[in-house]
Order: C-alpha cells, then structure tokens, then sequence
C-alpha cells in the first residue's frame, strides 16, 4: 500500500508537478522558505484534511492534488464497501476552487472527505510538530498495543453487540410493561372468542361444499332418478338394454363381416361403462336423503363462520390464519412480559462481554510494560537521555467494543521530569523524536505502509542526528518512509534523495521538486552542511558521510 505517485496543479507555489516515489527510505531537503512541507500538505488535503482556498495558487482558479497507492486486499474490501471500483490502484484526487470549495474522487467516483480521511488511515502515518494523527487518537493507540501484545478486538466486538442487544431488548420490555399487557389481554380474548369457533384450516371450503350439496338435494336426487330410468328403462326399454341388443346382433354377424369386429369392441366398452354409471347412480340415491337437520346445522356454523369475520374485518377463509398469528404474537408478547428470562439473558450477555474483556485488560495489562520499556530504551539514543515512555491503562468511564479500559501513551523527556500525555508534551522536536521510536519499535505491527516524517529533526544535532537517520533507515526496510528534514546525517542515510527548489520569474515564484543522485547529490548534502558556497572540504565531507551510510556515488 505505499505512495507511487503524487501530482499537483497550482498548489500554493507550485505550478505543476509529478512525482514517482520508491519504496523504502526517502528525504525531502531544500534551502528554508523553498516549500519543503508542500509534499505533506498537499497529501494531508488529499487523505481529507480540511481544504481552505489559501492553497490555491496566486491567479489560478482552483488547486488540484492526485496521489495514487499501491493496492492490497484489505483496501479492496474497504472500496467494494463503499461502493467504489477497486482498480488496478487506489487513486485518490482533490480540487479546491479560490472560494475554497473542495470535491474528491476515489478511482474516478464522487467522494466525500469523511471516505478520504477513512482511506488515509489505512494508508499513512503522518508525524509532525503539528499533525499527530495515531498518537493523540485513542483507537490508534490502543491499537499499537494491541498489536504488539498480539491481541484483536473482533470476539469482543460480537459480545458487546450482544450484550447491548439483550439490554436494548430488557429496557424495552420494562419501558413497555403496560402497553404489552394491555396488547397481551386484547389478543386473549380475541383468541378465545376464535378458540370457541375452534375454525379448521380447511373447514370453510369442506362446509360450503356440504351445504351446496345438501341445500340442492332434491334437485340432485332426481337428476340421478332420471339418468338411472334412462340407462335402465322400463321393459328394457332403456339406453343399457339397447346397447346389450345391439352387441348381440352384430356378434352373430361378425363371421360375415370383419368390420363388425371393431364395432362389437366399442359396444362392449360402451355397454361396461354405461353398467359402471348405472351402478353408481343407484349406490348415490340409497345413500343420499335430503337430510334437513345437517343442512340447519350447516347453516348455523356457517354463521358463526361469517359473523367473526365481519367483526374482524376478513374473509372467512382467512380466520384459521389469522388466530394463528394472534397466538403467535401472543407468545411473542408473553416472552417479552417475562422480564426474569430477559434480566437473564442480559446477565448471561454481560458475562460474557466481561469476560472476554478481562482477558484481553490481561494481555494489555502484561505488554505494557514491555512496550514501554522498548520505546525507552528508543528514546535514550534520540538525545533524549533520561527520558521515559509509559503505557497507561485506566479504567474507563463505561465498557466499549474496545474493553473496559482507556488506554493512553505518557512521555517524559528527560531525567527528572513527571510523565505526560503524549499530545502535552510541549516540544515538537521531542514529539517527532518519540513519534519516531514508536515507529521503530512497532513497524512491524502497524497498518499503515507509508510513513511521513515532517521536520521530526528538529531541535536534533550530531550524534542523535545519525542515529535519526539510521533508524528511519533501518523503518524504511518494512515501510515506505519519507522524511522532510534539515540534517546532512539523516539524508546521507536514505534510499532516495528528493530536493525542493524555489525560483522566481516572470509569473512569480514557483517550487520543483527533483530526484538527485551521484555528484549532484553529493552537492546538496555539502550545501547542508555549509550553505550555499561549496568548498572543497564540505564536498569531501558530504562524500564521506554519504560513503560511511553506504549510499555514496558508486555505492
């Protein structure tokens, strides 16, 4: 996930620029007032930062910044969330007009700078006298410590929605203990009323059907009369005996005449299903009577069936449905009105959150310590000789998804001196110093695989300064590291030299930024060291702190 490219269009005094960065250890040097800080400023607004009009260039109508980042499986997953296209890359852009109106882009998408500054801290540290990003936010630092005792928050995230689920659902229930009896009394009695009809889930059409048939008994009855006396007759006069006379005649015949053969078949068919009908007409008329009681009875239920339908605004076929939800939502209501089970659950919830929380407060509890001791020892060779790191583990005012303490980081600069949080440590120089042995110590833990450096020399000289450098040498082989800064010792130490100049012309000043190397870089790092006149001794020495890094011409 580190930073390949960023471009900028009238930003400040730039006019237009576009820079390709490697990974590893970088610096960004250049003599003051040149615009060293422009780098940083303009990737800040571009992850979100608030945008002003200031930033626009003298004479242009608006400032545009792009920076692009490599891409990894967990941003994938952030852009497919937010709705953006992942690409190939992550390619964030900003403009700010001269009214100071801002609109970003995320892979080409309408952004707002709330997504911006989500994906910029899942992408950059940035550490400076006046930007202290993961240092001052108490998710960040928990999450240091957190990584470096090896610990996650996902279990303890489930059982604090859990727990807050139960309660949600326990404060609901006593809040609506009178309504939910009020509505518990209300569905009794209209279940009750329905327990009395007792409706089948299929009576209503089986009754209609029985009392079609009953209320039209006679007349079906005599319809089957009827068709009996036609198939049988009187005096085998009837459609069955004129069949069986017809098949007997052309059987007799059927030696004569093969077309008889096909006839007979279709008669005696014929002849066996009229028998069938006959038969059965004969079975429905001894069973079947007009039955006047059952038609009454038929007709009582039936209103019953309809009066409850009217009084609950349904058809009658839909009641067995509908007292069935009833005493569903009863049964709902009754295991709501329980507040014992509910108070039970709540508690079983709670027990478990506590205890998950217990248990990472232990392994917060047992690296602490450690982490502090490491980032001490960090700061003794950083000019801060005496000074001490600690990790404060406090009991917090409530229980959160993150534990159920409040974690904060608290430095001492030197021998001496009380701990304090670490955004009240009134030097900035001392702020970059412990910004960078944290850094150090935990590069290996963090998210974040650009970090940014923003003058954290400052204040810094001689020794301490080669210490710097080689540090964020060594963080650069895990991250990529770009680092402003003012000090020969700590740009002798980086991968890749980029310098700031500024020039004026006719349309004004205007900054560049340029990749040195060989001779040219050997220059600039002689100009720290002496200013602008070059002599052949700060050359010779530039040289030679360039070859004792190991980054000198032919190295």
């Amino acid at each position: 996930m580190s930073l390949k490219r960023i471009a900028l269009r009238d930003f400040v005094i730039v006019r237009e620029l576009e820079l390709e960065l490697e990974p590893g250890f970088s610096v960004l040097t250049g003599e003051t007032g040149a615009g060293k800080s422009i780098l940083v400023d303009a990737l800040q607004l571009a992850l979100g930062a608030r945008a002003e009009a200031a930033v626009v260039r003298e004479g242009a109508s608006r400032a545009e910044i792009s920076v692009e980042f490599d891409l990894d499986a967990s941003l994938v997953a952030w852009l497919e969330a937010a709705g953006f296209e992942p690409g190939d890359s992550l390619l964030l852009r900003r403009s700010i007009d001269s009214q100071g109106k801002s609109r970003a882009w995320v892979n080409g998408s309408p952004a707002t700078a709330a997504q911006l500054r989500e994906a910029g801290e899942r992408l950059v540290d940035i550490h400076g006298q006046h930007a202290w990003q993961s240092l001052t936010r108490q998710a960040s630092v928990r999450a240091l410590l957190d990584g470096y005792a090896g610990v996650g928050t996902q279990a303890l995230g489930v059982a604090w929605t859990q727990w807050r689920a139960a309660q949600k659902t326990l404060a609901q229930a006593r809040d609506a203990q009178d309504s939910l009896q009020r509505e518990r009394e209300r569905l009794a009695w209209q279940i009750g009323e329905v327990d009395k009809l007792a409706p089948g889930a299929d009576e209503w059409d089986d009754l209609n059907a029985q009392h079609t048939r009953l209320s039209h008994a006679q007349a079906l009855l005599d319809a089957a009369q009827g068709a009996l006396t036609a198939l049988d007759g009187e005096d085998d006069g009837g459609a069955r005996a004129g069949l069986s006379r017809g098949l007997e005649l052309l059987r007799e015949q059927e030696h004569l005449e093969p077309q008889f053969g096909e006839m007979t078949d279709v008669l005696a068919s014929s002849l066996a299903q009229v028998e069938d009908v006959a038969h059965s007409l004969a079975a429905y008329l001894r069973k079947t009577d007009l039955d006047p009681a059952r038609l009454a009875e038929l007709d009582e239920r039936m209103a019953l069936w309809l009066s409850l339908a009217r009084r609950y605004k349904r058809t009658p076929a839909e009641l067995p449905a509908l007292h069935a939800s009833w005493k569903d939502e009863l049964a709902r209501l009754d295991a709501a009105a329980d507040l014992a089970a509910l108070e039970a659950a709540e508690k079983s919830a709670a027990d478990a959150y506590l205890a998950e929380a217990r248990k990472l407060s232990k392994a917060r509890t047992k690296a602490a310590p450690q982490l502090a001791q490491a980032v001490t020892q960090a700061m003794q060779g950083l000019g801060m000789q005496g000074g001490r790191f600690e990790v404060a583990l406090e009991k917090a005012a409530e229980a959160t998804a993150a534990g159920i303490e409040d974690v904060a980081f608290l430095v001492a600069g030197h021998a001496g001196s009380t701990p304090r949080p670490i955004g009240k440590v009134a030097s900035g120089g001392e702020l970059s110093r412990i910004a960078l042995a944290i850094a150090v110590t935990t590069s290996r833990l963090g998210t974040a695989q650009t970090l940014i450096f923003d003058e954290v020399d400052a204040g810094v000289g001689g020794a301490v300064a080669e210490t710097v450098g080689r540090l964020m040498k060594q963080l650069g082989r895990d991250r990529q590291v770009l680092a402003v800064t003012h000090l020969p010792q700590v740009a002798a130490c980086a991968d890749h030299h980029l310098v700031v100049a500024k020039r004026g012309d006719a349309q004004g000043a205007a900054s560049s930024v340029t990749a040195v190397e060989g001779e040219k870089r050997v220059a600039e790092v002689a100009r720290m060291l002496g200013g602008e006149r070059l002599s052949g001794t700060t050359l010779a020495h530039a040289k030679e702190m360039l070859g004792e890094a190991g980054t000198a011409p032919g190295n």
